[in-house]
């Protein structure tokens, strides 16, 4: 089977690399060899083995009749979303690690790839090398999913288990995790949670059989974050980690992405570095997690080309995946009950009068007070801190 690849960065030479040093068990588990014919991209790649097979203009692939399967690993919505519906409007099998794309077009490309019976499929769209797609969508189609909780963010993930061992400040461990090559020289994406929010919105869609738009699910980063915080949360013998969560709530989901102060019993305390995790609670299963690298080349390599076999070995068919394009109304994020560990300037009387019986936290940080809430709706809460004022931080607790 010919095979293409579009954008020969860090994934896209990770799944040439794989292709050839797995070629024969690859071959094996596909029942035919997958050859690489062509590979995508603006740059010249001398001295590459594969320098031969680059081309520049992506109609080269969809106009030769012997590619059977593509592979998008460019990146971002545009041109990606344009040349994989060309290839799937050719009749060509399509698999990609672009969780940007997926995320905004993922039920249409499902659609077409479904009327021109062959398959779009992103399992490493989301944990990296992680198998979290395939289980929902195979293993677990049985099961209502009524919980993902998810740290699905190697980069942040990393930078807030250094905060917590070494005490430091953000600006130095984003520092330090850009020079280690976790960080992209602009990590808006990863530390203000944006990356997350798009496989949680995956996710999502993928367990309703509908459209979760990302940019309904409320979210916030890790840039707030400081190394007060974390003496905090060691006194309360507590680590903050970025989650993405989204919980069934009657015929919805309710979404957020958001750091949490997690005890040391929840299932996600002790995933720490660029690993990454996604717990799953399903009404017959009960709990799950997978967890493994999120991250990195061939580990998310390897997740592609499970999806390249996968595609292999059901060529002649479309496998069939539930998810509508009309869009899920996802539940009121500010009805979730939640607890709230807050900093302030304001006296213990005052916090008192506002909040009621609260939880006191000192962790000896002079002209401030920290405090946990009782359970309260997220609402709630915000109208009791702005009644309180000089609210210095507020984290969740998980």
């Amino acid at each position: 089977m010919k095979v293409a690849i579009m954008g020969y960065g860090t994934i896209g030479s990770g799944v040439a690399e794989i292709l050839d040093v797995n070629r024969d068990v690859i071959a094996k588990r596909c029942g035919e060899p997958l050859e690489l014919k062509y590979v995508l991209d603006l740059r010249e790649f001398e001295g590459d083995p594969n320098a031969d097979k680059i081309v520049h203009d992506y109609k080269v692939i969809a106009e030769d009749p012997e590619i059977e399967m593509v592979v998008e690993t460019m990146g971002g919505v545009e041109p990606a979303y344009t040349f994989v519906k060309t290839m799937l409007l050719a009749k060509k099998h399509v698999c990609t690690s672009n969780k940007a794309l997926v995320a905004d077009k993922g039920a249409e490309l499902i659609a077409i790839a479904r009327e021109n019976n062959v398959n779009f499929e992103f399992e490493a769209s989301v944990g990296g090398g992680i198998p979290i797609i395939r289980p929902l969508l195979s293993c677990l189609t049985g099961d209502v999913i009524e919980e993902i909780t998810g740290i699905i963010n190697g980069t942040t993930n990393y930078m807030m288990t250094k905060m917590t061992r070494e005490g430091s400040e953000f600006d130095d461990v984003l520092r330090d995790a850009q020079e280690k090559g976790y960080a992209e020289k602009d990590p808006t994406a990863d530390i203000e949670g944006h990356d997350a929010c798009r496989k949680i919105a995956i996710l999502t869609s993928i367990v309703a059989g509908q459209q979760v738009d990302y940019q309904d699910i409320p979210t916030e980063g890790i840039s707030h974050i400081t190394a007060t915080d974390i003496k905090y949360a060691n006194k309360m013998g507590r680590a903050i980690k970025l989650l993405a969560t989204s919980r069934k709530v009657q015929d919805s989901y309710v979404a957020r992405v958001a750091p949490f102060l997690l005890p040391p019993e929840h299932p996600l305390y002790s995933v720490n570095d660029v690993f990454n995790a996604v717990f799953v609670h399903g009404n017959m299963l009960g709990d799950g997690m997978f967890y493994g690298s999120g991250a990195g080349k061939l580990p998310t390599a390897s997740a592609v080309v499970g999806d390249m076999v996968e595609m292999a070995r059901h060529k002649d068919e479309n496998i069939y995946l539930e998810w509508k394009p009309e869009k899920l109304e996802l539940a009121d994020a500010g009805k979730q009950e939640n607890r709230f560990f807050v900093r302030t300037t304001a006296s213990v009387s005052d916090v008192e009068s506002v909040f009621g019986e609260v939880e006191l936290v000192d962790a000896g940080v002079e002209g401030e007070i920290g405090f946990v809430t009782g359970i309260m709706e997220e609402n709630a809460y915000s109208a009791k801190a702005e009644k309180l004022g000089n609210v210095l931080q507020m984290i969740r607790m998980g």
